[in-house]
This record gives structure tokens, C-alpha cells and sequence, in this order.
């Protein structure tokens, strides 16, 4: 930017100084990430780095959206008892095997992942693990800490399992088979080693009672389901809203729209019939499902990063990154995919990867255009993902 930002700064150290203080009090954990992030977007407009207008045109509403829908679809689907089902007949479908369901469990939570975020797939199928370990009298341990990879890795597999996917898609316009394409496979291979390794550390060694496994096969699942209507009603929205991801580009439809089209119709369907009390409240409740922390924590972010690109420091950044890297497509994927993994594991991964997309925007232009740098977008996927 031409101009100078408060008291005659540089834009680019007052951009620096803002973000570096939200990480530092994100990281420190004393305050809530929504007031942190809002709080430095504020801070960003009154210090001359951004305008009102300007904040809000860097706020990425697809991805906002995006979340939004599918928080709604998945907070509905989940009241039916759909997931805790899939749980149940799947450790029936080994015969209540220890080592099985060390497989299956891993699956499912794999699988759910992808569809759903990370912390709603392991809240529903934790208390289900719970349960059919307790009644086999073993260990959950190592199941849970199985979900806990399978969750972070399954949710790498798609475009709408992981908050960092959907950041990536919506800056690069990629459609939801772009990440089937290029991630599920890497994903299915690194579960497999996953499983294998925890099977041999644990599944080989555990063991259950015929009584014990015959308490498990004695569960229904279908008592797990408890709204059939419902279920029936969220299946086919959460199928067209996939069906739609996978269309989406041959229709132009932003991946936003579609999930919050097939909110809405599902919110419709789950209200209909009812009284007009009934239906008000059902619609506040399933607004009440939408996670908006992390809705208002990406907003403020997204203006927090925005005044950051547009003081130029992303783009400085980006050159000084392509001469450490002499200009390697190769060497630049490297070190994305493990800067974003011990980063990551420091500060949220949201965050960072949002500060990185406009980084690595900028360094298109000298390292070949968009298509060669796919590979250091994927990396970045990977490494903050896993």
C-alpha cells in the first residue's frame, strides 16, 4: 500500500506487529479465539492498515458458507442417530472381534471424517467406542487414540473435512473431486499403514470372552436411530449436497451455496408440519448448532491476513521463500509440508494456513504459474491437515 498507516508507521511493521500479537495470545490461550481474531481486525482498521470496506472484502463468504451449511445439515443428521448407528453394525459386522473393531472403528471414523469435522466425528463415535468396550471388557485406549489419527487423517481426504481444505478450495476455486483426486489416495495408504501398525502394537494382543463379544452382538443398532423420519430425510440431503460438491464445477455453483441450499431444505423438511411455535423454535435450535466462534474467528482472521497482503508483507515474504528455495517446485513442497506440520503443532493449523495461501499466491508467478505449484498447495494441505 501507497500510504502510510497511524502515527506515520509503515503499513507493512504495523501488519506485522498485529498479527504476531493475535498468534501470540491465540497461542497463549487467555482469550477466546473469535474475540483474539476480531479484536486484530478491528485493531488493523483503526491503525490505517485496512478500511472498513477493504476488511470486509477480504473476508473469503464461500468459505463462511461452506461451514455454516454444513454445521446445520450435519447438527440435524446427527439428532437422528444416523453415525452412533453406522458404529454399532460395523462392530457386529466383525462378530465383535477386539482386533476387528480395532479396524473397523478406524474406518468409520476415517469415513466420517471426510464428511463431517474432526471434533463432532470422534464426540459421536467416542461414546458409542465406550460402550462396546466396556461390555467386551478391554482396554479403549487404544481405540481412541486410533480415532484420533483416523479423524485427523480421514478429514484430510476432502475438500469439506478439515477447515484447512475448505481455506485452500475456496482460494483456489478447486472443486471437491479435486481433493478425492489428489489426497483420498494418500489418505486410504497412510490409514492402512496406520491400522497395520496398531495392530501390530495392540490388535494381536487383545482378546474378549464369547460372553463378553455376545453382549455386543446382543445390541441393536437400530436403537440407536432415534428419529427413522428424520434419518431418511438428512441421508438424502447430505447425498444430493455431496452429489452437488461433485457437480458443482461443471455448474460454476460456489461450494458455499450449495451447502447452505442444502441447510435450508433440510431445515424445511425437519420443520415441516409443525406448529408455527414448534417450527420457530426448531429453526433457533438448529442456528443454535452452527459452531459461531469459529465462524466470527475466521472472519476476523480473514481481515487480519487481508491487511497483511495488502501492506505487501505476504508478497515479501513470498520472494524471500522462492530464494531459500532456489525457485524448486520440489524443495518448496518439502518444506511447506513440514513447516505446516510442526507449526501446526504449535499454534490452530487454521490460522496458519490462512496466512500461507496468499504467501504462496504470490509466488506463482515466479515458479511457473498455478499448475506447477499444485504440488506445494497439496503439501500444505498434508502437512497442517495431518
Amino acid at each position: 500500500m501507497e500510504h502510510s498507516a497511524i502515527f506515520g508507521f509503515d503499513p507493512k511493521i504495523v501488519s506485522t506487529v498485529i498479527l504476531v500479537v493475535s498468534y501470540l495470545i491465540l497461542f497463549t490461550e487467555k482469550l477466546n479465539r473469535a474475540v483474539v481474531a476480531l479484536l486484530g481486525a478491528v485493531v488493523m482498521i483503526f491503525a490505517g492498515v485496512l478500511t472498513q470496506d477493504s476488511a470486509i472484502a477480504g473476508i473469503d463468504f464461500n468459505t463462511l458458507a461452506l461451514l455454516i451449511g454444513m454445521m446445520i445439515i450435519v447438527g440435524i443428521a446427527e439428532k437422528s442417530g444416523m453415525f452412533q448407528y453406522v458404529a454399532v453394525w460395523s462392530a457386529k459386522k466383525v462378530r465383535a472381534s477386539p482386533r476387528g473393531l480395532l479396524i473397523v472403528l478406524a474406518a468409520v471414523t476415517a469415513v466420517f471424517s471426510a464428511l463431517l469435522d474432526n471434533v463432532t466425528t470422534v464426540l459421536l463415535v467416542a461414546p458409542v467406542t465406550f460402550q462396546i468396550t466396556r461390555k467386551l471388557k478391554i482396554n479403549p485406549y487404544p481405540y481412541l487414540i486410533l480415532e484420533i489419527f483416523a479423524s485427523n487423517i480421514g478429514g484430510t481426504a476432502t475438500l469439506i473435512g478439515d477447515p484447512p481444505n475448505i481455506l485452500i478450495g475456496s482460494a483456489l476455486q478447486l472443486s471437491f473431486m479435486d481433493f478425492v483426486y489428489e489426497l483420498t489416495p494418500i489418505v486410504a495408504a497412510t490409514m492402512v499403514v496406520l491400522i497395520v501398525a496398531f495392530d501390530l502394537i495392540w490388535g494381536r494382543k487383545m482378546s474378549a470372552s464369547d460372553k463378553s463379544r455376545e453382549a455386543v452382538m446382543r445390541l441393536n443398532e437400530k436403537d440407536t436411530i432415534t428419529d427413522p423420519v428424520l434419518l431418511v430425510k438428512s441421508l438424502v440431503v447430505l447425498i444430493a449436497v455431496i452429489i452437488g460438491f461433485m457437480a458443482a464445477e461443471h455448474f460454476h455453483i460456489a461450494n458455499g451455496t450449495i451447502a447452505v441450499f442444502g441447510a435450508v431444505v433440510l431445515l424445511m423438511l425437519y420443520t415441516w408440519g409443525n406448529s408455527h411455535s414448534d417450527r420457530e423454535h426448531k429453526v433457533e435450535e438448529a442456528f443454535g448448532l452452527v459452531d459461531w466462534t469459529t465462524i466470527f474467528f475466521f472472519a476476523g482472521l480473514f481481515a487480519i491476513v487481508y491487511g497483511l497482503e495488502e501492506s505487501g508483507v505476504l508478497a515479501l515474504m513470498g520472494n524471500k521463500f522462492i530464494e531459500v528455495t532456489d525457485g524448486s517446485i520440489e524443495k518448496a513442497a518439502m518444506i511447506v509440508v513440514w513447516m505446516s506440520a510442526f507449526v501446526s503443532t504449535a499454534i490452530d493449523n487454521i490460522p496458519f494456513v490462512a496466512t500461507m495461501i496468499p504467501m504462496i499466491k504470490s509466488m506463482e508467478a515466479s515458479l511457473g504459474g498455478r499448475e506447477a505449484m499444485m504440488p506445494v498447495w497439496w503439501a500444505l494441505s498434508l502437512g497442517a491437515c495431518f
